[in-house]
Order: structure tokens, then C-alpha cells, then sequence
């Protein structure tokens, strides 16, 4: 499951649970392709953070390379990878923190 998030909501989105966020941008390569790959995890929950629009979370969390992919548990950053990623990929680097 896709939801927006940017400056006005995001810290209240990440606050609880286990919650996987991508932030991309609309005139990245990478990023056009990586959105199947997110649509393909419907069960899980995804944030995405356009840091064009969002310039005040991308900042807090130094992001400068898309799409970039930050894990929280409870509203805590618990791990962060860059780059294209197969929704397998994905899937195991969630899994590790269950």
C-alpha cells in the first residue's frame, strides 16, 4: 500500500510500527522504475516522500541520492539503502526486523 507522505505528515505516519519509506523524485530514471517493484508489495506499507516537494524531511534526513529507502520502527530510522531494489530485495530487508 502506497501513501504520500511529506512535511505536514510524515512524522505522524512513521510514528508507530515497522514502515518502509522511499523518497524519489518525478525526474529520476530509477525512481520511474522502481514504482512497479512498490505497487507489486500491496501488503505492505510504503511511504513515499517526493524530496522535490518535501525539501524539509529530505533535509532532515540528508538525503541527496534517489531513490534513496529508510526503515522505522516506532519513528526510529533502524536502516537506509540507496539505489534501484527488486521487490525481493525489499521484502528481505524488511523481514529482518520482524
Amino acid at each position: 500500500m502506497l501513501t504520500e507522505l511529506n512535511n505536514e505528515n510524515f512524522d505522524s505516519q512513521i510514528k508507530d510500527g515497522l514502515k518502509l519509506v522511499e523518497f524519489h523524485t518525478t525526474w529520476c530514471g530509477y525512481c520511474r522504475k522502481q514504482k512497479p517493484e512498490l505497487e507489486a508489495m500491496d501488503k505492505v506499507w510504503i511511504g513515499q516522500v517526493d524530496a522535490e516537494k518535501s525539501r524539509t524531511v529530505a533535509s532532515k534526513y540528508g538525503i541527496s541520492g534517489f531513490p534513496t529507502f529508510l526503515v522505522f520502527k516506532n519513528g526510529k530510522e533502524i536502516d537506509r539503502f540507496s539505489g534501484f531494489r527488486k521487490k525481493e530485495e525489499l521484502m528481505s530487508r524488511i523481514m529482518k526486523f520482524i
